[in-house]
């Protein structure tokens, strides 16, 4: 029935092929209007799962109540704090006033509260060591303040000595800061710029990335008709920065990272070189279907067919699922890869059709009514294989499922409609020799004659190749699937290495203050967490101690941070004297010791010498190499005496809102101890927050709980597909032997896959794991075509055109799919180079097992 039922359609559209056709195209036309006025494409990742799941669900409550998937996260770095700091500050005062691209803007870890109670969070104990080097510090201190100039300077450096003199001050000691003076000074006379950070010279320990870092947090206004909905304002903030000068003036660059940034990457990562590969991959198609039907009226039907066929499903998958995403964008290429099999499939056999008889009608109504069984099984099998995944919670493959499960049966109805009467109407000439391979008919033989050897040989090596399943890795964690080549993942993986910058933060969500505590208990007990913070965290402990100790210091520095008047700036000739004085001064302490501090001395000696010597130009770039930065730590330093007691209530709205809602939810975050770049680690640390408290969600426990999801999802798939699959068989052929014929060879070429998975070192990914399943629907498809010609009563099956067709068809597959492993995104691109391997295995599989396994015809009435 089904047989007859394909004849009559074939028939009726080589009857009327020119209004088949006409149909076909205004369908096709109409299809691709309508993709044009409605495609969208969503690059979140995070709605590739389930939002039923309750994993997400408090996701998604997170997510709404404290708004973190939609933020830009502009990385500020300079030379130094104090550099950072003025860019910082700069940047975030211009855009203030832009209520067209932002939201909001704050600042992260700075601005004025911290700026006046940043001392509150130290250590009581360093707080107290910190302030009893007021009183020493005040003198040089009121100094550079009165005169911030070369001549200020110098000044205190004079009375940093005079103390060395007095003993006060080992000159040992001044090893450090003197060199590091020196050697600024000897860069701008070398190089003509330098920096200098008075927080480098006042530290003791070197200055970390971290220390040259800022934040600043945007909350953009979106766009969700274009393509890229946050670019304006990425633009903005960019556009900002250069007119700042930011490279010249501060030596500063900013970095954007964040939710928004990295989906707008993310689509011009998958766009980017797309129509190269598209174009590539057409022309090589072109090549391979000129190498398989010889006939360029066939193959300009075929591609007809094939891309009229594409946009009706293009329309289609549109009206079910509304946008593509990352998974389901690739539903054009598997449609290419696969539509174009059935194609190949019924143009070949045409093509053989018509060399045994040169009557146009009467081959294409031969050729469908051979093909007919083997094409609608392929069809429905390679469906199935694909609609399994759409009870799955992975929505991203559910999709790509839903779309290219319905484009193979659009695929197959095209080549059984619209293909012969392109066919009909074109009327290629007829053929003057067989369609075939009568060349391998010694492998035939070969096959034949040693099929026991060949069968029990290929599966002890598949069963001796199991055990390297165990070492099949699954890398669960999405942002490997990124170009780290871009600014936003680049940056973010730069960020992940400091665990403090909270990368891989975990939150746990309450409404009650006292349960917020008991969780920042329990999950500080946790050897694998690092930090818990909470919005208590800012409310620091021993405040008023602390607030004495300052309120003492702030007695000694406020007077000579506020001198009641600045001296007027030097003449470029008091530079000069003051320069040659301290030169003097130095070289006089030094006298002839060895010692570092000695040897230290006469080093800025000579440097300070050499300044003194060059021009007045030079000398006004050092002193505003040093006075600039200057002026900004006495600006913090002045800010730092004014700190408040603080509780929840005087938090600043900003930083409390990042913390707690308005309807009391808070969170409590916790951050990894450990390597971050390690999945292990995180792994790990997602466990033990879970055991913890079960209700955690984001970082890690977000990417651990994805994982379980997509694994188990495409287990379900997988089992779906193969019993699927197996029952359509089932109904089909009747015979038990006849579906392990076509499913044992299947499963030995998804067995081989993954053990070449291992060999190779290519892990399993999130986007990868996708050729498995469709492994079962697509390969199938190839093994039915031998099957049903076997049951037939077909001998030497690699001499027919039935080989010609599997193998260009499986060589145009994975050709397509291949296609995709040129992507510059990571994610496609394993996907693409794991379908590829994974149908050369399939095909290796159809060609030399699959004969072996079934041996000679037997009789189909047995």
């Amino acid at each position: 029935m089904l047989t007859s039922i394909v004849v009559s359609i074939v028939k009726a559209c080589t009857r009327f092929a020119v209004p088949t056709v006409l149909i076909a195209l205004v369908l096709a036309i109409a299809s691709g209007f309508y993709a044009a006025r409605n495609f969208a494409i969503n690059t979140d990742i995070n709605t590739l799962i389930s939002p039923d799941l309750d994993w997400r669900k408090r996701d998604n409550q997170f997510g709404a109540a404290f708004d973190r998937d939609r933020t830009i996260l502009a990385v500020i770095e300079a030379p130094t704090p104090e550099l950072t700091s003025t860019a910082s500050a700069g940047l975030a005062k211009k855009l203030a006033g832009d209520s067209k691209n932002f939201e909001s803007i704050q600042p992260l870890g700075s601005g004025e509260f911290f700026e006046k109670n940043g001392l509150l969070f130290l250590p009581a104990d360093e707080v107290g060591k910190l302030t009893s080097q007021f009183t020493s510090a005040a003198p040089l201190i009121e100094i550079m303040a009165g005169d911030p100039s070369i001549r200020g300077l110098t000044g205190a450096l004079e009375t940093g000595l005079a103390g060395i003199k007095r003993g006060q001050v080992r000159l040992d000691s001044t090893e450090r800061p003197f060199n590091l003076i020196a050697q600024t000074v000897e860069t701008a006379l070398n190089k003509g710029s330098a920096t200098f950070s008075w927080r480098e010279l006042t530290s003791d320990k070197p200055l970390t990335d971290s220390d040259k870092r800022a934040f600043i947090e945007f909350k953009p206004i979106l766009d969700f008709n274009a393509l890229e909905p946050g670019k304006a304002a990425t633009d903005a903030i960019r556009q900002a920065a250069t007119d700042l000068n930011f490279a010249d003036e501060y030596g500063a660059r900013v970095r954007l990272t964040g939710p928004v940034p990295i989906a707008n990457e993310e689509f011009a990562t998958v766009q980017d070189g797309a129509i190269v590969n598209g174009v590539g991959t057409v022309l090589v198609v072109l090549l391979i279907l000129w190498m398989a039907l010889h006939s360029s009226k066939i193959i300009f039907a075929v591609f007809v067919n094939l891309f009229i066929g594409l946009a009706i499903t293009t329309a289609a998958g549109l009206i079910m699922v509304g946008s593509l995403n990352l998974l389901s964008i690739a539903f054009a290429v598997l449609f290419v890869g696969l539509g174009v099999d059935f194609g190949i499939q019924y143009s070949v056999r045409y093509r053989s059709e018509r060399f045994k008889n040169d009557d146009l009608a009467q081959a294409l109504a031969t050729a469908a009514e051979r093909s007919a069984v083997p094409l609608s099984l392929a069809a429905m099998a390679t469906a199935a294989g694909f609609l399994c995944f759409l009870p799955t919670d992975y929505k991203g493959i559910s999709e790509l499922g839903k779309i290219a499960g319905a484009g193979m049966l659009i695929a197959f109805l095209t080549s059984i409609t619209v293909l012969p009467a392109l066919l009909k109407m074109l009327n290629p000439p007829g053929e003057k020799e067989p369609v075939g391979y009568a060349f391998l008919a010694p492998l035939d033989v070969f096959l034949e004659k040693h099929r026991i050897i060949i069968i029990v040989g290929t599966l002890a090596l598949v069963v001796a190749g199991l055990p390297l399943l165990y070492f099949l890795k699954f890398d669960f964690n999405p942002i490997n699937l990124r170009n780290s080549e871009v600014e936003s993942i680049a940056t973010f993986l730069d960020l992940r290495k400091d665990p403090n910058t909270g990368a891989n933060a975990v939150n746990v969500m309450t409404n009650s203050e006292a349960d917020a505590r008991k969780i920042e208990a329990r999950l500080e007990k946790l050897p694998e967490v690092l930090r818990v913070m909470s919005l208590d965290s800012f409310v620091p402990e021993d405040q008023p101690a602390k607030l004495k100790l300052i309120a003492q210091g702030a007695k000694v520095l406020l007077p000579v941070l506020n001198p009641d008047s600045v001296d007027a700036a030097p003449s470029d000739e008091e530079n000069v004297a003051s320069l040659q004085g301290s030169v003097e001064a130095l070289r006089k302490v030094a006298g002839d010791g060895k010692g570092p501090g000695a040897v230290a001395s006469r080093r800025l000696a000579d440097a300070l010498s050499k300044l003194a010597e060059s021009n007045e130009a030079m000398r006004n770039k050092v002193q505003a190499i040093f006075v600039t930065p200057l002026k900004v730590t006495l600006d913090q330093l002045r800010n730092s005496m004014q700190a408040q007691p603080v509780s929840l209530k005087t938090l600043p709205a900003d930083l409390v809102a990042g913390w707690k809602t308005k309807g009391g939810l808070i969170r409590v975050e916790a951050l990894p101890r450990g390597d971050p770049n390690d999945n292990e680690t995180l792994r790990n640390f997602a466990n033990a927050v879970l055991a913890a408290e079960p209700n955690a969600i984001g970082g890690p426990v977000s990417i651990l709980k994805s994982g379980e999801t997509i694994v188990r999802a495409f287990i379900y798939a997988g089992i779906g597909a193969l019993v699927v699959i197996s029952l359509l068989l089932w109904l089909a052929l009747r015979h038990i032997t006849d579906v392990l014929n076509t499913m044992v060879p299947l499963l030995v070429a998804g067995a081989v896959t993954l053990e070449v998975c291992v060999l190779i070192g290519l892990p399993l990914n999130f986007a990868n794991i996708v050729a498995l399943p469709l492994l079962l629907g697509v390969g199938v498809a190839f093994k039915i075509y031998y099957v049903t010609a076997w049951r037939s009563g077909r001998t030497n099956l690699l001499q027919t055109s039935l080989t010609r067709a599997i193998f260009f068809s499986a060589l145009t597959t994975a050709t397509a799919f291949g296609s995709l492993w040129l992507s510059s995104h990571p994610g496609t691109a394993s996907m693409g180079k794991l379908l590829a391997i994974s149908f050369v295995i399939t095909l290796a599989a159809v060609l030399l097992f699959q004969p072996a396994l079934m041996g000679k015809p037997r009789d189909v009435g047995e």
